[in-house]
Order: C-alpha cells, then sequence, then structure tokens
C-alpha cells in the first residue's frame, strides 16, 4: 500500500478521475468532501471522509487518522454566474475553506499541496495566449477568490516553507475512457454535456449565451482539455514535489480554442444527432476567449496532453453520458 494523499473534493467530476490516476500511480487516495456537488458513487478507488473545509475539527480528524504526505486540493465553489450575484459566498467558502485546509495540513506536518486554480484568474485577454507571466485580472468572485488562494499559498510558503504546485485551467471536458467515472453535476453546467443533453432529448435544446462576441462565428472560445490528461498533470505534480523541486505554476490546456457553435458542430456529427439550440444574451463575468498556453508544463513537467482532442473528449463523454448516472 501507498503513500496516503488528501483530495479535497475528490467525490466531484475533476476529484475522481485524480482519484484514479493516483491509485494507478501507487497512491491511495483520500476523498475529503460534502457531498454538495459530489456523488458518493464516485468514490471508488481509497477511502472516504464526508467532510466540510469549513469545520476544521472535520479536516484535523482526516490528517490524524491518515497522514496523508500531500493534499491534492480541488474542492470550491465554482459557478461563474452565480459567483457575480452572491460573490459573499464565493469569497467566504473558498478562501476561508483553503485556509482551513492549510492550517490543518500544517499543523499535521504536511507541507506539498497541489492546487486546482483557473484561467478565470487571468479576466479577459482577448487573442493572447495565457501563459503563467500573463496578468492576472479576474472578472468575478470565481476567479478571484481562486487569486486570494494562489497568493496565500505563496504567503505560507514564506512562512511554512508550504510547497505548492498551482494548476491553472479553464474548460476540462470529456471523461474516463472506461466509462467508470464521469461527468455528473445537477444542474448541469459545462457546455459538452449540456450539448449531449441536447442531443439526446433530455434538455429541450441548447441555449447559446452570447451570439455578438468577436470571435469567428460570434460564439465565446475556449481551451478544452481532457480531464485524464488534466489530472495527468496532477500526478506529475505531486511528484515534482516529491522530488523536491519546490514550489511552481503551470498552465494546462490544449493550446487550441473551439467557439460554442465549433462544440456543438463536432457533437452533431459524433453522436449523429441533430443538437436543438436557441440563443440568449451574454452572462455577465464571460469573457471572450480563453486559450491556455501550456509549454512550461510540456517541457518542465514532461506532460503531454495526448486526449485532447475535441473529437476523444466528446467521444469519451458521449459513451459516459450513455452509460453514467450517479442516481441509478
Amino acid at each position: 500500500m501507498g503513500d496516503h494523499v488528501l483530495v479535497t473534493g475528490g467525490a466531484g467530476y475533476i476529484g475522481s478521475h485524480a482519484c484514479k490516476q493516483l491509485r494507478a500511480a501507487g497512491y491511495v487516495p483520500v476523498t475529503f468532501d460534502n457531498l454538495g456537488t459530489g456523488w458518493r458513487d464516485a468514490v471508488k478507488f481509497g477511502p472516504f471522509v464526508q467532510g466540510d473545509l469549513m469545520d476544521p475539527e472535520a479536516l484535523a480528524g482526516a490528517f490524524a487518522q491518515y497522514r496523508p504526505v500531500a493534499v491534492m486540493h480541488f474542492a470550491a465553489l465554482s459557478q461563474v454566474g452565480e459567483s457575480m450575484t452572491d460573490p459573499g459566498r464565493y469569497w467566504r467558502e473558498n478562501v476561508t475553506g483553503a485556509l482551513n485546509l492549510v492550517q490543518a495540513a500544517l499543523a499535521a506536518g504536511c507541507k506539498r499541496l497541489v492546487f486546482s486554480s483557473t484561467c478565470a484568474t487571468y479576466g479577459d485577454h482577448d487573442g493572447v495566449l495565457l501563459d503563467e507571466a500573463t496578468v492576472q485580472q479576474p472578472l468575478n468572485a470565481y476567479g478571484g477568490s481562486k487569486l486570494a488562494i494562489e497568493q496565500m499559498l505563496r504567503d505560507f510558503g514564506a512562512s511554512d516553507a508550504l510547497e505548492t504546485v498551482i494548476f491553472r485551467y479553464f474548460n476540462v471536458a470529456g471523461a474516463d475512457p472506461e466509462a467508470e467515472i464521469g461527468e455528473f453535476h445537477r444542474p448541469e453546467t459545462h457546455l459538452i454535456p449540456l450539448v449531449l443533453d441536447a442531443a439526446t432529448g433530455k434538455r429541450e435544446a441548447l441555449t447559446v449565451n452570447g451570439t455578438d462576441y468577436p470571435t469567428r462565428d460570434g460564439t465565446c472560445l475556449r481551451d478544452y482539455v481532457h480531464v485524464m490528461d488534466l489530472v495527468d498533470a496532477h500526478v506529475l505534480g505531486l511528484r515534482w514535489l516529491e522530488a523536491g523541486k519546490g514550489s511552481a505554476v503551470f498552465c494546462l490546456g490544449s493550446g487550441a480554442g473551439f467557439t460554442v457553435r465549433e462544440v456543438m458542430a463536432r457533437s452533431a456529427a459524433i453522436t449523429g444527432r441533430e443538437i436543438p439550440l436557441r440563443e440568449g444574451p451574454r452572462r455577465a463575468g464571460d469573457a471572450v476567449s480563453l486559450v491556455s498556453g501550456s509549454q512550461r508544463a510540456i517541457d518542465t513537467l514532461g506532460w503531454r496532453p495526448e486526449r485532447s482532442t475535441l473529437d476523444q473528449m466528446i467521444g469519451d463523454a458521449w459513451r459516459w453520458h450513455q452509460v453514467g448516472d450517479y442516481q441509478k
């Protein structure tokens, strides 16, 4: 049995895939999740602790019981629209939750943390490839809270020798190719599963939020990265810390952007289904274009986003979409 790694949000979409890859890499992932948006059925690869980051005693208990050598921190509120209308909730739960986690880890002598950040910390840099040196100017409380946590981690690095790897990424897509786990949100907010819901009739139509953006077809442009590529990078980040290479920041993306209409067109081709759509207004807080440059991760970590083609991401999501439902 390998070392334990505490995975906050391990019952969620990205966290559950990280747990699968951690187990494959020889670790024992310990999921810490309040099941607010995660699913108990997604916890398949190691022990489960039902707890909340706002509860310091629950965190202390998890660290005392499992003595993890590192933390992967995925748990967070992450809806841009909600963060625009209820910013207090995002600042309170994301930032205070992360503070409680870091303090519990340090109290237990655990000084390695891999953090799930976001390209939403950058704000809107139209037509610019976002890399680690790009100025961070978040447009919403979600991005703002993640940026605050990044700074918090640096401060604890200076005061307590906390070592962190920070990953900034944007649209995560696809699913476990074996369809053992996948993406399942209620309510669903991510584009590809929404498109697939519309393709299967689970949703009457897909609402396209904004068709007048200055892009090649008027819809928002985003960089999509396959969830398995993404969590592979997190395992590499953990190995980086274990090798004593120190704190680092990496952007993760395919380096290519696709518009909403392009995702819909490929989804229609792969599923053989029509995607009914309706046009809606722009959403507050949405950037025009976000494409993440990942050369540092490729050159330094040895990361290879080999699965992050639009066809594979949609194809794997489609396979899961037909068999996966944590509420069955």
